[in-house]
């Protein structure tokens, strides 16, 4: 019995030296002490020895099992002590380094475009006006001087609400916010509304259905054609700077007149004719003009003492020239890849 035990010692102590990590210890420790191990079936062995052998016999079972366990736990801290250098090493952190830095937004090119151009008129002593995007017919189209049989006001050019027949519908410009501002703002008035608009346009390179616009509007004594001129020069240099060339050619507008348009050089032929300035070498940026004398005595203005113009501009193409994107869709499709080429100071 005692060569049992000093065997399952010897045994025991030989298999968790040759232990090489935790996970062979634990097998180690199943073998030498598990039920099945030398140690337990010298142990069970016990109760066949004689009164006078048992306790001796006992006391050294007792000590074989407290060496092995003591050789389990040494072996066992060991390893633990190992694995947590392991680790230091493989995550340590040199907070010297800099970090990652995360992924930063930035203000959207067409909000970036409408600050810039707000900036512009708010240096020349203009306010920023804003109005309802679900607007009245009244303001959009009868005190702007719109005909009835004009054909914006039919269904197939304007969003009508459903149920309240033409009555009510989505603005298709942000000309009735300069109505709402004439009616509450006493003279003189110089401001600039911007918004989002809606028509019923066939979407294309330089045409979307939904599409953000900015008008001005200044009606004061005095105003002349040459005031209207030297504001949208000083609007072009601002935002175009010289690169592109601008011209205004007549127009006509119910809502002004004289009338005129300001054309911009097409930013990707240059002049030349292609598909996105339709082989015309210029792409429309704004519709302008003096304020026609209807919209002053809707509001009750004395037309002969107040004069004033109004204009109006696509914000999608603005930021297309001043950016040299060839597509406003561009704009609304969420890209990031495109998107993120417009980061920097806001």
């Amino acid at each position: 019995m005692r060569g049992s035990l000093e065997e399952a010692r010897a045994e025991g102590l030989k298999r968790i030296e040759a232990s090489t990590d935790l996970a062979s210890l634990e097998e180690a420790q199943i073998r030498v002490l598990g039920r099945k191990a030398p140690l337990s079936r010298a142990r069970a062995s016990l109760r066949d020895v004689g009164d006078q052998d048992r306790k001796e016999l006992g006391m050294l079972a007792n000590e074989v099992q407290v060496a092995i366990q003591s050789a389990l736990d040494r072996k066992r801290e060991a390893f633990e002590a190992q694995e947590l250098e392991q680790r230091w090493a493989s995550e340590r952190v040199d907070v010297t380094l800099p970090g990652e830095a995360p992924p930063v937004g930035a203000i959207h090119p067409l909000t970036r475009t409408i600050w810039e151009i707000v900036d512009v008129f708010v240096g020349m002593g203009y306010k920023v006006y804003e109005g309802p995007e679900v607007e009245l017919s009244s303001y959009t189209f009868d005190a702007l001087n719109t005909p009835k049989e004009h054909p914006s006001r039919s269904p197939s050019d304007t969003f009508y609400i459903e149920g309240k027949g033409d009555a009510v519908g989505l603005r298709s410009h942000t000309s009735p916010v300069q109505i709402r501002t004439l009616e509450i703002e006493p003279p003189p008035v110089y401001g600039v509304m911007p918004g989002r608009c809606y028509r019923r346009d066939e979407e294309d390179a330089t045409h979307l259905a939904g599409f953000t616009q900015l008008e001005g509007l200044a009606v004061d004594e005095g105003i002349t054609m040459g005031d209207l001129k030297g504001s949208l020069l000083e609007f072009a240099r601002n935002v175009f700077g010289r690169d592109l060339d601008v011209r205004l050619r007549p127009s006509f507008f119910p809502f002004t007149e004289p009338s005129a348009e300001m054309d911009v050089l097409c930013f990707v032929c240059r002049g030349e004719g292609c598909r996105v300035c339709r082989n015309e070498g210029w792409i429309e940026i704004m519709g302008c003009g003096m304020v026609h004398p209807f919209l002053l005595e809707w509001v009750g203005w004395d037309i002969e003492k107040y004069t004033g113009f109004a204009f109006g501009m696509g914000i999608e193409r603005v930021a297309a020239l001043a950016h040299g994107v060839p597509d406003i869709r561009y704009f609304w499709e969420n890209d990031l890849r495109i998107l993120s080429q417009f980061r920097g100071p806001a």
